[in-house]
């Protein structure tokens, strides 16, 4: 993988103050039991003073941003010491790869992820055998990068240890192989469970359709909590928020991503999915009003958050009738994601964003896009994209096949369901229709136009992680 050139001491960028999904830095693994947890909505009514179930209220002080980047700068700066003392030891310089990683997880800048890149390659040039730190930093590169094949050889070239797996979950995910992120996802779990390994192994069970059993993992991940783990414990609780959101359980939802902000206050994640929840329950001031925590950030430098805030803000003028504007940042948007595609692009949202404008030349760019974003990602999200971008060209019976593919994993998502209903429905199937539309209300009873409007939206289950 060829990276661009960076002065490691000279051209640092400026550490901004949000805390994306990727705070979660590697899985750290303690000798602690299993503490088993009943699953069942019943948790729910054991509330305390802030209305959140006391199962899922954070135990242990907060942390802020500012300490997380500020405790990161002073370990780059160890490194950057010891590689001045000694400049040829591949260990010292793996390690400063490794905090550029995490700088680069919890600020969602690019330019951290090219210098971990860089003096990854440079430490197993200076020590190329025995250097797993260096190996799965650059597959963590890669999976950023999408380049999800990649991330798979980097990791199973390291030794089997936490990382490994863990890149072999989110990027057989990511390519649509649940069976095998299951076997990954089961041999982490099996070592030992924690809060890492269990939400991880929740995100291969959502993509089975095995909701239940998610929650249960979720919630015993949650009862493994321990300090110093702040962002395992938003990331649990997040996705945990998106599980009873697709099921339209939406206050319990919203108690969970507000009890992730609560934790990390400015965690995109959390704040993105709120917006999307506002917007879906009509309140459209709400739901402005929180994409507007990001737009100080968005003045300062590009993260990888930047466009989905831009298309949200986007909706939300839209459905409230200020059509120029909403023109506006969708313009904005798109050329935030167009800057992306040179390094660590993402065709499948900028695929989206072209089709929401609804124009036969946009659509056509969609599915160019498509085809090639496919060839590394088939999770079932990617897959809905295309299958849009397909039935937007009329080639229905293409667009078929591409939701069969999505659905034959398991997941029970009323979005994908109705979605295949549409498709069926254009294709003079209104029996199948039917039976997907009933579908889509028994996974949430509350899927209705207002559901509609909000999809595509906030960060979906295939982005947390």
């Amino acid at each position: 993988m060829q990276s661009t050139k960076v002065d490691d001491r000279q051209q640092q960028p400026k550490v901004r103050r949000s805390l994306p999904k990727s705070l979660v830095i590697g899985l750290s693994v303690v000798g602690i039991a299993l503490i088993a947890v009943p699953i069942g909505w019943h948790l729910f009514s054991q509330t305390i003073g802030s209305g959140t179930n006391s199962a899922y209220r954070y135990p242990f002080e907060k942390t802020s941003s500012s300490n997380v980047t500020l405790a990161l700068q002073k370990e780059i700066a160890f490194y950057q010491g010891k590689m001045r003392l000694d400049p040829e030891s591949g260990l010292y310089q793996a390690s400063l790869a490794r905090t550029y990683l995490k700088m680069a997880r919890a600020t969602g800048e690019a330019s951290w992820y090219l210098l971990a890149e860089q003096n990854a390659q440079q430490s197993l040039a200076k020590m190329p055998f025995e250097n797993q730190g260096a190996t799965i930093v650059l597959a963590r590169v890669a999976e950023a990068r999408h380049d999800f094949k990649q991330a798979i050889q980097l990791a199973e070239s390291a030794s089997g240890n936490e990382d490994t797996f863990s890149i072999l979950v989110t990027s057989n995910l990511a390519l649509g192989r649940v069976d095998k992120a299951e076997r990954a996802a089961n041999t982490l779990v099996d070592r030992i469970p924690t809060l890492g390994t269990l939400t991880l192994r929740a995100l291969v069970r959502v993509a089975q359709g095995r909701d239940a059993e998610a929650l249960q993992d979720l919630q015993q991940a949650i009862a493994l909590e321990e300090p110093g783990e702040a962002g395992s414990s938003v990331w649990a609780r997040t996705l945990l928020g998106r599980l009873y959101y697709k099921q339209g359980q939406l206050d319990r939802a919203e108690q969970l991503y507000r009890e992730s902000l609560r934790i990390l206050p400015e965690h995109p994640p959390a704040l993105l999915n709120l917006a999307q929840l506002e917007v879906r329950r009509g309140n459209y001031q709400q739901a402005e009003k929180t994409y507007s925590q990001f737009a100080i950030s968005l003045q300062k430098a590009p993260n990888t958050y930047d466009h989905v805030v831009l298309r949200g803000m986007s909706r939300v003028q839209a459905l409230q009738g200020d059509k120029a504007k909403a023109t506006e940042l969708q313009d904005r948007a798109e050329a935030r994601l167009r800057e992306d595609l040179v390094g660590f692009g993402h065709q499948g949202e900028l695929a989206r964003l072209l089709l929401e404008r609804g124009n036969p030349e946009d659509a056509k760019s969609a599915l160019s896009l498509m085809f090639k974003e496919v060839g590394n990602r088939r999770d079932p999200e990617t897959l809905s994209i295309l299958a849009s971008a397909l039935g937007s060209a009329g080639r229905w019976g293409e667009a078929q096949k591409v939701m069969q593919e999505a659905l034959r994993s398991g997941i029970r998502d009323a979005g994908l369901f109705y979605q295949a209903g549409e498709i069926e429905q254009a294709l003079g199937n209104q029996t199948a229709a039917n039976n997907f539309f009933q579908q889509a209300q028994k996974v949430d009873p509350t899927f209705d136009e207002k559901a509609r409007l909000a999809l595509g939206l906030g960060i979906g289950l295939a982005g947390l992680n």
